[in-house]
């Protein structure tokens, strides 16, 4: 059966019925997640935390609607890294451009963007696009929800416990055996700045990482990655359901 809050499952007759007031913009990432998760990990992820959060905040009378993600995300620090597929902030820019062009032409004026890739960043855009449309623009990464040591003992940076527990969690049939994945070491900066974080740098991902990932998944577990789902799930639609009720003309107290 159709989700009308997914748009690739909805047709004419329910969109042209359905008075939406807030699209949903999931954006992902192309790229290799150590030997254990497929390449479209951070697109997967994205589909099924925008699904979940839209569908528990139009269960609560929001009308909201979930576009396409987006499959491609900045991985200029990855581009020796055989089809990890880079686009640049600018062309992310442009692509965010015209997909809010065309909101604002269709009257939809709110845009959640839920990022699922640590190497996009929006806000920048956002400062820069906010100003010329009737749109109003925000974005969540999802994956800075909650306290994740509460959930994992060592989350990770990428393809770690955390990110390896939700795969097991919503799509099982493509994480293969924890046996074949690496011990996801990374090998920090020799700068103490910026191993510490007081700067910050692009990571070069062949010289960070042996096998593409960041943090252990050997303690991963879909029983994790199910309460994690939950916690996010719920924060987000908790916004979509303020941001369907929200008036974008008066929004301070």
């Amino acid at each position: 059966m159709a989700r009308p809050y997914i748009l690739a499952e909805t047709n004419w007759k329910t969109i042209e019925d359905t008075d939406y007031e807030v699209a949903i913009l999931p954006w992902g990432a192309t790229e290799a997640h150590n030997y254990h998760l497929p390449y479209a990990t951070d697109n997967i992820q994205c589909d099924h935390i925008a699904a979940e959060s839209a569908r528990l905040a139009w269960d609560e009378g929001a009308k909201v609607i979930v576009l396409p993600t987006v499959p491609f995300g900045v991985n200029t620090g990855q581009l020796e890294i055989k089809f990890d597929i880079n686009m640049n902030p600018s062309t992310q820019l442009s692509v965010l451009e015209d997909i809010v062009d065309s909101l604002e032409q269709q009257g939809i004026h709110k845009l959640v963007i839920i990022n699922g890739h640590g190497g996009n960043d929006f806000k920048q855009m956002i400062r820069e696009l906010q100003p010329r449309f009737d749109v109003f623009l925000s974005t969540i990464n999802w994956f800075k929800i909650g306290d994740q040591k509460d959930i994992f003992d060592e989350p990770g940076d990428h393809a770690g416990e955390m990110e390896t527990s939700l795969m097991m969690h919503i799509s099982p049939k493509l994480v293969q055996p924890l046996a074949e994945a690496g011990d996801g070491r990374e090998r920090k900066f020799t700068i103490k700045g910026l191993r510490e974080g007081l700067a910050w740098a692009q990571r070069d991902w062949e010289e960070a990482s042996d096998d593409t990932g960041i943090g252990n998944p050997a303690a991963s577990t879909p029983d994790k990655g199910q309460e994690y789902f939950k916690v996010v799930t719920q924060k987000i639609s908790e916004y979509l359901i303020d941001l369907h009720a929200a008036d974008i003309d008066d929004l301070y107290e």
